[in-house]
């Protein structure tokens, strides 16, 4: 699908940033500055096995390469550069994957399951609990080298997804720590040092040289350059991890000392005061990494789908009516977690979601409700990761202007600020590439939230808290 047809000429140089979601992939066209011009995506489908579920990694190349073609035609390409989850990853030998790529969300076999119990290291070493299904690139290594030990003796190298792409692409392996110190389990980031279940396995042999996400790998090799009309000197860099592309955006503009809080189908809290007595495994926080390897607290909710089951099948497409929250405030209309199958920050919640109160009796009053929990549910993030200092959101939700208002609510004497542009992990991958050249902040349109004079907003808080945390599975 192109989502941009008809695209004119255009001699600005710019990156090719390819974004790899769990069920769709992008190819962005963004300028030097992180302004994204035109955007290609397709579908990533899994296939089912033999010999499990996994992806269709050769029908993603030939679609990646042909889209590159296209995107060539229309602009200046110089660099480029991918960007993805962390809950990916390809063994490969000089020739390709020596098996498919697993789809995490399946579930394990019972042996694979039990023996990693016992093999995965501590919690602050891991960098996250024990996560479902085949989250972890530690838990693939493993049921590869359990279910397929001949596969697994003749790889060479554990890639990344975006090591993997600049590797078919330039021809040099690498790894890099953005995604490595993203709950995969074999990269200790507090300590900035391979996991031990990674010596303890013997798979120091499988993790090639590390190079920073910013770093030029080479250019791209000249056979496809020469088969799909590519430029020649297009310039592959080794990649990042998508959240810490997002991050980096506001590190290019000169930031520190925050915690950015990305919403979308989660609400995805990273903040660069870490400190390891404030992670909670319970509450299922992380230790992510940022470009420089230096560690990230994390903190996240699925608050795309909590937002879903409160705002009702048929919401409002309206804004919410700052109002209709100060009625809900008053009444003591409040939706407590979780909805999902998921206790996100409250151990024992998961699948009790509920709205207590006088129920809302109109779509609009249900959008306004939704508004008023995530926004709750964000705040919750920022003290989990013990944020005083400047709080940046951005994605989906803020959309909706009280949104950030009421998050701003909740944590007065500390900044707030919102960026209204939702492409941040676009922008972030495309700003990697002036990383050693940039000479001055890369200039970012942040905005302050309007102020919010809701009576009786603290006491609404400390009542849902109380309430929210009594919550447990039965």
């Amino acid at each position: 699908m192109n989502d941009n047809d008809n695209t004119p000429p255009n001699s600005i140089k710019t990156v090719a940033v390819f974004d790899i979601g769990k069920t769709n992939v992008k190819l962005n066209v963004v300028t030097s500055d992180g302004e994204v011009l035109e955007t290609l995506s397709t579908p990533n489908p899994s296939l089912d096995g033999p010999p499990y579920r996994h992806h269709d990694l050769a029908g993603l190349e030939d679609w990646l390469l042909t889209s590159l073609a296209t995107l060539a035609s229309r602009h200046s390409l110089t660099t480029v550069v991918a960007c993805g989850h962390g809950s990916g990853c390809v063994l490969v030998d000089d020739d390709g994957p020596v098996v498919p790529m697993i789809d995490y969300e399946q579930p394990l076999p019972a042996s694979v399951e039990r023996a990693y119990a016992d093999a995965a290291g501590p919690y602050l070493e891991r960098g996250s609990p024990i996560m479902l299904g085949a989250t972890h690139i530690a838990r693939q290594m493993l049921w590869i080298e359990q279910e397929h030990p001949t596969a697994f003796a003749k790889a060479r190298h554990v890639l990344g997804l975006p090591q993997y792409w600049a590797w078919r692409l330039s021809g040099v392996a690498a790894s890099e720590v953005t995604i490595l110190g993203a709950q995969s389990h074999i990269w200790n980031a507090p300590d900035r040092r391979p996991a031990s279940i990674v010596a303890a396995r013997g798979w120091q042999r499988l993790i090639p040289p590390f190079a920073p996400a910013w770093k030029s790998l080479g250019p791209i090799r000249p056979e496809l350059a020469s088969r799909h009309d590519l430029p020649p000197t297009l310039q592959v860099l080794c990649g990042i991890h998508d959240s810490s592309a997002n991050f980096y955006r506001y590190q290019a503009a000169g930031l520190a000392d925050m915690t950015v809080v990305s919403t979308g189908t989660w609400i995805v809290g990273l903040s660069d005061g870490f400190d390891p007595t404030a992670l909670s495994e319970a509450r299922g926080m992380t230790c992510n990494a940022d470009v420089h390897g230096r560690p990230l607290a994390g903190a996240l909710t699925m608050g795309g789908r909590e937002f879903s089951k409160v705002a009702g099948e048929s919401p409002s497409a309206s804004p919410a009516d700052p109002a209709t929250v100060a009625r809900l405030i008053e009444q003591g209309t409040m939706a407590l977690p979780s909805f999902g199958n998921e206790d996100g920050l409250f151990p024992g919640s998961k699948a009790q979601g509920r709205i207590t109160g006088p129920p809302p009796a109109s779509p609009e009053d249900r959008r306004a409700l939704a508004v008023l929990y995530t926004a709750l549910l964000t705040s919750v993030c920022l003290d989990a990761l013990r944020s005083e200092k400047l709080a940046v959101l951005d994605g989906s939700f803020v959309r909706d202007p009280l949104y950030a208002a009421l998050v701003a609510a909740f944590r007065p004497g500390s900044p707030t600020l919102f960026n209204l542009n939702s492409q941040g992990t676009a922008a972030g991958s495309a700003l990697l590439a002036s990383h050693e050249t940039r000479t001055a902040p890369v200039p970012i349109p942040l905005e302050t939230p309007p102020a919010l004079n809701l009576t009786g907003l603290t006491a609404y808080r400390g009542r849902w808290l109380d309430l929210a945390q009594q919550t447990k599975t039965p």
